[in-house]
């Protein structure tokens, strides 16, 4: 069923909906207005979105609805009279680095057949994550930092110096960071952007081995479908800061508020994942205007097929 649910039109239209959202946030790079650039994508991705033949249900979005007017958890979205689909999407990751113009800041979606989604509460997530290749429970959450590292560089036949570990820059994470440094690997910080930064560890080019640290959840779930399509591993668990925010997890149908999660209890079934650049980095060039043509880069892949695709759109403008 979820093979013939997402078949090859679908891995198209997946990017035409982050190419349109990275255009429009483009025009807001380098402008100081996170909200302004953070719209110009909701707005450009909700319209292509409706624009296709699907079924689908916003499942990880901008928020609930009383929080966001378009793209919010529940909202339908599509033309009707096709495949019935959870949308995980985050029309702009890392608003913070368009608006100052800096590296990885993308337009991110992924979806799966419906129900297959886990519905992530927006709270933190205490992630463990890393790329394919490697022997399944080379990782764990409940391991510290220091055996993560040696856990990883054993399996890759390598001294853990050798070993590179992306984690968000917070004071939060002063301990994960110390860990990893008293067995010799290197700590490479981001500033944003925590999908970008799990990411990076399905490609061998960007360096990075390993993604420690929490982030958000719904940021998770998108990493996770990502994942899933290049055979790499993750680990989660939900992080409530207070009453409000367990209540708000019960309420999405969420019990163990201790649990675990592996890859594929987070994402149950085949998946599609898509990311443009909107600004350059690590894994994709950013959004250029020349010569009267607008340019993309486009990742994409699907776990059904187990392809991944790099794409450069050229249009006229």
């Amino acid at each position: 069923m979820s093979s013939k649910t997402l078949d090859r039109s679908l891995v198209l239209d997946a990017v035409r909906v982050t190419e349109a959202a990275a255009i429009a946030s483009w025009t807001m790079v380098g402008r100081g207005d996170e909200k302004a650039a953070d719209q110009a994508a909701v707005d450009a991705m909700r319209n292509t979105l409706n624009e296709l033949q699907i079924d689908g249900e916003i499942v990880i979005g901008e928020g609930e609805r009383d929080e966001a007017p378009m793209l919010y958890i529940g909202e339908k979205v599509g033309a009707g009279g096709g495949p019935a689909i959870d949308i995980a999407l985050d029309p702009l990751e890392g608003t913070t680095l368009a608006a100052k113009a800096m590296p990885n800041a993308l337009a991110v979606m992924a979806w799966a057949p419906k129900g297959t989604l886990l519905n992530a509460p927006d709270t933190y997530m205490d992630k463990i994550a890393c790329g394919p290749g490697l022997p399944p429970g080379v990782i764990d959450l409940d391991r510290s930092p220091a055996e993560n590292v040696k856990s990883v560089a054993a399996a890759k036949g390598v001294d853990p110096s050798q070993i590179t570990v992306c984690v968000l820059d917070r004071p939060r994470h002063a301990e994960i960071i110390a860990g990893v440094r008293a067995v010799g690997a290197r700590v490479h910080l981001i500033t944003d952007g925590d999908v970008a930064g799990v990411i990076n560890t399905t490609d061998p080019a960007t360096g990075i081995d390993l993604y420690l640290g929490s982030g958000g959840a719904p940021e998770g779930v998108l990493a996770c479908a990502a994942l899933k399509c290049v055979g790499g591993q993750f680990q989660g668990r939900l992080v409530f800061r207070n009453g409000d925010e367990r209540a708000r997890a019960q309420r999405w149908g969420i019990t163990d508020l201790d649990k675990k999660y592996d890859l594929h209890e987070i994402v149950r079934a085949e998946a599609i994942f898509a990311a443009t650049g909107v600004t350059w980095g690590n894994l994709l060039d950013g959004v250029v205007y020349k010569d009267g043509n607008v340019h993309t880069h486009t990742l994409v892949m699907n776990s059904s097929t187990g392809t991944v695709r790099e794409v450069r759109m050229k249009r006229k403008v």
